[in-house]
């Protein structure tokens, strides 16, 4: 009895490992996450033309809420309904968006299964966060020498974002580009210099992609370009151009 978690990558299908497409070719049951019933799962729709015509597909709902005491009944029924299809000897894969290390609804899944079900094996299989993608597509280093790089999920508590990227020569924000304005001064104030480079960009590496290079001066006081959920913003405190 095996389980597979797969890394769906930033949004291009393409950018899927080779392992990851393989399984997914072969599975015959694959669950992946949506934000409420009746929604779309991302992660289904990047990995599409890889599904075999009789694999069964099922999305679960983890819902976009803080309360944890409120998810984790959610977090418990998707495992317990994963393990059940993995039990019937099924070949089963559970997707994610980016990699399943990293913010993922996985490692709840994770925790789950190993406390309640301790006789499913799990492989974990990579995959390329939007983090390298848009640094691929801008052209641009994370990080160099002995710089320091901080991730942030998504910026409610901008006092903690301060603090952090004061101490950090780039700053990643993921998420959500509805918060993205708010950080523009607070970098200012954290030492990041006008002449600091900025890339934003959301839907990246998928159709609709935008992706914008500005310096921290041209954003101060504007509304910047994104405005959807998954969205990512790199901050780089010393250019090097």
């Amino acid at each position: 009895m095996k389980l597979f978690c797969i890394g769906c990558g930033p949004g291009d299908p393409d950018l899927l490992t080779v392992r990851a497409a393989d399984l997914i070719k072969s599975a015959d049951m694959i669950f992946a996450p949506t934000a409420r019933e009746g929604k779309s799962s991302i992660a289904l729709s990047i990995v599409e033309k890889y599904i075999g015509n009789f694999a069964k597909t099922v999305s679960l709902v983890f819902p976009m809420v803080k309360n944890r005491e409120s998810l984790r009944d959610y977090w418990k029924r998707n495992a317990d309904e994963i393990a059940s299809a993995v039990k019937t000897g099924k070949k089963v894969i559970y997707l994610t968006v980016g990699d399943p290390a990293l913010y993922s609804t996985w490692i709840y899944i994770q925790r789950e299964l190993k406390r309640t079900h301790k006789d499913i094996e799990i492989e974990i299989v990579p995959g390329v966060t939007s983090m390298f993608a848009i640094a691929a597509k801008a052209g641009i280093s994370l990080a160099e020498g002995d710089e320091t790089v901080a991730i942030v999920p998504a910026c409610y508590d901008l006092e903690k974002v301060k603090r952090t990227a004061s101490a950090c020569d780039t700053v990643i924000f993921l998420k959500d580009g509805r918060y993205f304005d708010r950080v523009i001064d607070m970098l200012g104030e954290a030492g990041f210099p006008d002449s600091a480079t900025v890339a934003i960009a959301q839907n990246v590496s998928d159709e609709g992609e935008l992706l914008e290079m500005k310096k921290i001066s041209e954003l101060r006081g504007k509304k910047g370009p994104t405005e959807k959920y998954f969205s990512i913003m790199v901050a780089k405190k010393n250019a090097r151009d």
